[in-house]
């Protein structure tokens, strides 16, 4: 099949954070909360965004070496209904291969993404109607 080119996707606004679950140990934990009531940080999210922000740093040239190796986009993708409709009038399907963000405007239909989206590789969060998401599944890897 077919590869889209790059130009066929268009940025999104920025992203909402993504909320996750961390599980401490009560000696780190209260660590963290001595920093915090030291003023340190403003509370343990703070705390823990800067230290995430720290290790990615320290990583960061391993990070774009896999990046560029798998082929990944590196940031925030939107894919539009009317850039798949394009895709779908050109017979061109696109491979979705994100670090980041992809989204997939609530617009497009099952049937749109199973038409024109071939793969869908995303490395962070996927955002997409839950009926898309369905269609897809088989291609998500």
């Amino acid at each position: 099949m077919p590869k889209a080119s790059s130009k066929s996707v268009t940025a999104a606004p920025k992203p909402q954070d993504e909320k996750i679950t961390v599980n401490l140990g009560c000696v780190d934990l209260g660590q963290i909360d001595l920093l915090v009531q030291e003023g340190f940080y403003a509370n343990r999210s703070d705390f823990i965004r800067t230290a995430t922000r720290n290790q990615l740093a320290v990583h960061g040239d391993s990070v774009r070496q896999a990046a560029a190796r798998k082929t990944l986009s590196l940031g925030v993708l939107h894919v539009t209904e009317s850039e798949l409709l394009a895709l779908k009038a050109a017979g061109e399907t696109l491979d979705i291969r994100v670090l980041g963000l992809a989204t997939i405007d609530p617009s497009v239909t099952p049937d749109l993404a199973l038409a024109t989206i071939s793969s869908l590789t995303v490395l962070g969060a996927l955002h997409a109607s839950a009926a898309v998401k369905a269609a897809l599944r088989a291609r998500i890897r």
